[in-house]
This record gives structure tokens, sequence and C-alpha cells, in this order.
């Protein structure tokens, strides 16, 4: 690398550049602008991400404080507080979506073949949502309830490298299972959902798409068995059976056999029940997917803990959306960073280090080269350990 770029222009280089800029001719995000262009916002809002600003203001001091510096960074125009401002309300938040999509397929691909933790090839997604607070006073677009104001983030995390494939951000009122009406499904990909996520009717449009997904029965399940099959109990398993639904609704929405998987968790001392439109796989199989979909839930905890998604620096609802998907474009771009450099820190711990060393003039690699291992005995029960492989 060379010495005399910064640490945050070397992370800049790694962006694909000529997808970035289809994306703004897509949404003619540049028309008329002469000074401030896309490139330069969005290199903005993840030097702010990377260095975890407070407000414009603090974007404003810290970029004018790097004075020639600026320019190496790739910031080609003039940053001001109101500009920035101005840029994030009226340019379309759908450039940084797709943008972000790019960045999320070429994670993807360095990803596919990273362990699962299960003897499986196929693709393991986990679905869940996450619902941040808003004051509805400042954003009253998102309502959520007669005093409150949110917005959701559902989000459909590969399990391989724990990599967000599809991001849909709403107001606080829509239901998650509504998202399975927009969700791509693809063909031999197990969807793994808590049961917020039931209805029988689109569940049955997953298998008809030929995916498979699994989730946990309700406690008032209407079933009938057709057939037992052997279980473990030595193993955790109870019963495995196959059934057909008998509820009012469900039979009709969903005629087809279904399995169902009632698994004994003796750490936590909880009786689980399954249920899944596959019909082969090993029941303990079906069980470990559930407890791979944790990882959905620590994805939510880490970008809350380590990204800037919860203070925005606008109200309106493009200026949210787009300092999301450019935080979601981040997170993507360490995770590629990490792979392609084959760094061994945690992301936690490569963000950390970006954040105080981004203006440095430290060749990448240097920076996170000739690291201490940690001691055996040095751990942290309350990390989140998202990449640490």
């Amino acid at each position: 690398m060379n010495t005399g770029r910064t640490l945050f222009s070397q992370v800049i280089g790694f962006l694909p550049m000529q997808r970035f800029r289809r994306c703004v001719q897509r949404y003619r995000g540049d028309y008329k602008v002469q000074d401030f262009t896309c490139l330069d916002q969005f290199l903005c809002m993840a030097f702010a991400q990377l260095t975890y600003r407070e407000s414009l203001r603090d974007i404003e001091a810290s970029l004018r404080a790097t004075g020639p510096k600026l320019y190496h960074m790739g910031i080609g125009g003039w940053v001001s507080r109101s500009t920035l401002a101005d840029a994030n309300e009226s340019r379309d938040w759908r450039i940084f979506a797709d943008f972000a999509q790019g960045l999320i397929a070429i994670a993807k691909d360095l990803y596919a073949q990273e362990d699962l933790g299960i003897d499986l090839d196929s693709t393991v997604y986990a679905l869940d949502s996450t619902t941040i607070d808003l004051c509805l006073a400042l954003f009253p677009w998102a309502r959520y309830q007669r005093k409150h104001g949110a917005v959701k983030l559902h989000t459909l995390l590969n399990l391989r490298g724990n990599i967000p494939e599809f991001v849909h951000i709403s107001d606080g009122k829509m239901h998650d299972v509504n998202v399975l009406d927009i969700l791509g499904i693809v063909p031999g990909a197990f969807y793994v959902m808590d049961r917020g996520y039931i209805d029988f009717e689109r569940l049955y449009g997953i298998h008809q798409a030929m995916g498979f997904f699994v989730t946990r029965a309700r406690r008032r399940f209407q079933f009938r068995r057709r057939y037992s099959h052997p279980a473990d109990p030595g193993s955790g398993l109870r019963c495995d059976q196959t059934i057909i639904t008998t509820g009012a609704d469900s039979s009709t929405t969903y005629p087809d056999p279904l399995r169902r998987i009632v698994y004994f968790d003796a750490q936590k001392e909880q009786r689980l029940v399954f249920l899944t439109n596959n019909l082969e796989l090993p029941a303990l199989t079906i069980s470990q997917f559930y407890k791979a979909r944790w990882q959905v839930e620590l994805f939510f905890k880490w970008i809350k803990q380590h990204l800037r998604i919860k203070a925005f620096y606008g109200t309106s609802e493009n200026a949210v959306k787009t300092q999301v998907w450019i935080a979601i474009s981040v997170y993507v771009l360490v995770a590629i960073i990490k792979k392609r450099l084959g760094l061994k820190q945690s992301l936690y711990t490569i963000l950390q280090v970006l954040s105080v060393m981004s203006l440095d003039k430290t060749p990448i690699l240097q920076a996170f080269s000739d690291w201490p291992e940690p001691p055996e005995n040095d751990t942290n029960a309350n990390q989140l350990t998202l990449f640490n492989l």
C-alpha cells in the first residue's frame, strides 16, 4: 500500500466505484450538482460512521480540521453542515440502497464457503426485525403508537458470514409477517424465523417457491399426526412427526404435510416445538438451524452499538433511510476488507482501529499486523463476536 494515503482513503479504495457511479446515474443523483457530489456525501457519511460522529456539526468540524487531507480522502467538495443536510434530505436514498446491495453481492461471494457449523451445502437465512425508537415530534412520518414513533429494520441475514442480504426499512406499524410478501425466495434455501412470521398462506408461498422454512409452533397450533419417526432422547429430541394442519384457516391455506419436531433444551430447561416443510433432513439439524437464528439478534445488537443508526443526522424519511443504508454499506465494506486481506481481528476490533487511525498514513496491513495473541482466559461474555473468525 502507498504510505502516503490515509487509512480512510485506503479503506475507500476497496469500494467498487464504477458500480457506485451507475447507481448515481440510475437515479440522477448528480443532476445539476456542481460541488458536493453523491460520492462526497457518501464519503462524509461513511467517515461519520467509522469515527462515531455525533451530529452534522461534529462531522463538519472534524472534516474541516483535516485541512489538506480532505482532498486525499477523496472528498472533493467543501463540507458544510447545511450542504450535507440538504443532500441527505433531497438525494434519493435508493442510490445508497442499490450500492449497498452491490457490496452485499460481493461479500456473499467472498463468504460463500464460510463454515456454517452445520454439515449442509444449502444457504441458510435468519429473518427478523428490530425496532428503532424515534421522537414523534421530530419524525412525524414514523408514527408507531399514539405518542411514539419508530422505524423497523427487517433483515434477512445469511448465516454464512452474517451478511444482511435483504433489508427493508418500514414504519413501526408494519407487522413482521408482511415482509414475506416482498421477500424473494431462493429455491433450496432455508428461512429460519420465530413465531411472529407464522402465516400459513405465506408459508405455503415459500413452499411453492421451492424454499424451506423453519419456525416455532404456537401454543394452540391444531394438527393431526400422520407418522412418527424415530427420535434419540439422548440428543434432546422428544419427537419427530409428519402432520397435517387441522385449524379452520390453516387446513385450507396449507394443505400439504408438515413436519413437527419437539426438542428439549436441557441447558435452559425449555421445550421447543419446531415446524418445517423439509421432510428429509435429520431432526437434530433442523433444531440446530433455530439455534443459529440467534446470529440475527447479535447482528441487530452489534450494529446498534457500533454504528450510527439510533441517533440520526436528519429527520426526514429520506435522510433516515440514507443514513441506515450507508451504515450497512460500511458494515459490509469492512467485512469485505477483512476477508480480502485475511485479517484475524474481529469486526469490532477493525472498526475500533479505524475510528482512531482513519487519518493516519499507515499501510492498512501494517495497522493490523503483529497483534499479540489474547490470553486464553481473557474473555468477556458480554462482548458480541460477529466475524470473530
